[in-house]
């Protein structure tokens, strides 16, 4: 059983059954659940090509969550994004290795030097924050790397992350037309490039409505976390006063900075209208609810398999995708 019976077997052409697997969006429903039918009659198991056999025969994904400070399993967007990268890969064929950098053994092997011992076939790399110089041998070497919020340059590399400039001028656009016009930010650390774009957008947003950016309400905390957004809203009201808008570069972010505005009697959004930034099931369930920017993880985790996937089994060397956010409207923005 190989692609081309599939194929006869469902009327269509190789590369359709090709797209399927996949999982391109240019195929009709129709089409695509007639062929996913027959694979699952037939029990076909997609097999790696010549060229993928020669390269390596380990039919493992490494994994990475990369950087000194770690994102993490706890964080729940990479988590999301993770798992349906995870059903995706599993569907072309592949299991998934982890590869820590918190073994205290040196002789352990830096990644680069694991990959190849495990005749690991590509790279799925989660950012975190600064960076390891390994990431950066492993992303110039001749393993597949994908990456998620991390842009790597390496000849067989490519990334995909949200547009993470548009986000924020999404979120101010919503504010402004809300009649809000005192804006503040809570950002994870100045060393994040993500938290850095956002911000970025944010300000650029701000000027271009003709708004004053008024930098004691932009805080930057130490992470993306809970307890970092926390401790920045409590700094901003220390401080004084608070915005009538405030965006956080993520949701753990803003539900830090709802928690310090509640202990501190602002309502929300009477006093402060708070929009949060990726979408985690969390969201629907904060008081008041949480109004959002949505990255879209689950077709983040399809692209990046999809993706990792074609760099394996052709000669495709780089290749990048910007995922377009959308406004999710909840309690916390008011109107």
């Amino acid at each position: 059983m190989n692609i081309k019976t599939i194929a006869e077997l469902a009327g269509v052409s190789v590369s359709t059954v090709s797209k399927i697997l996949n999982n391109y969006s240019d195929i009709s429903d129709e089409t695509k659940s007639r062929v996913l039918q027959i694979i699952r009659d037939t029990g076909y198991v997609p097999t790696k090509s010549a060229k993928l056999q020669e390269r390596s025969s380990s039919g493992l994904i490494g994994v990475i969550f990369a950087g000194r400070q770690n994102i993490d399993f706890s964080h729940p967007f990479f988590a999301e994004v993770l798992s349906s990268f995870k059903r995706q890969i599993g569907f072309l064929g592949y299991d998934l290795l982890f590869l820590t950098n918190e073994s205290p053994d040196s002789s352990h092997g830096d990644y680069l030097t694991r990959c190849r011992q495990y005749q690991i076939d590509g790279c799925l790399i989660i950012s975190g924050q600064d960076v390891e110089p390994a990431i950066d041998e492993l992303d110039r070497s001749e393993i597949a790397c994908m990456g998620i919020d991390l842009e790597l340059q390496g000849k067989r590399s490519g990334y995909i992350m949200s547009d993470n400039y548009k986000m924020s001028y999404k979120a101010v656009e919503h504010f402004y037309l809300l009649g809000y016009r005192e804006f503040g930010y809570i950002g994870s650390t100045m060393e994040s490039k993500i938290s850095n774009l956002r911000e970025k957008g944010y300000t650029d947003a701000l000027e271009g409505f003709g708004l004053n950016v008024n930098k004691s309400w932009f805080v930057n905390g130490d992470s993306f976390y809970e307890e970092s957004g926390y401790q920045a809203m409590k700094a901003m009201i220390q401080a004084g006063s608070v915005p009538q808008a405030l965006f956080a570069a993520s949701d753990l972010l803003a539900i830090g900075a709802m928690q310090a505005l509640k202990e501190h009697h602002y309502q929300i959004p009477h006093h402060v209208a708070i929009m949060g930034c990726d979408d985690i099931e969390a969201c629907k369930y904060t008081s008041p609810s949480l109004s959002t920017v949505r990255q879209n993880k689950d077709k983040i985790g399809k692209l990046a398999a999809a993706l990792l996937y074609d760099f394996i089994h052709t000669e495709a060397e780089t290749g990048s995708i910007i995922v377009e956010p959308e406004i999710v409207i909840r309690e916390s923005c008011g109107g």
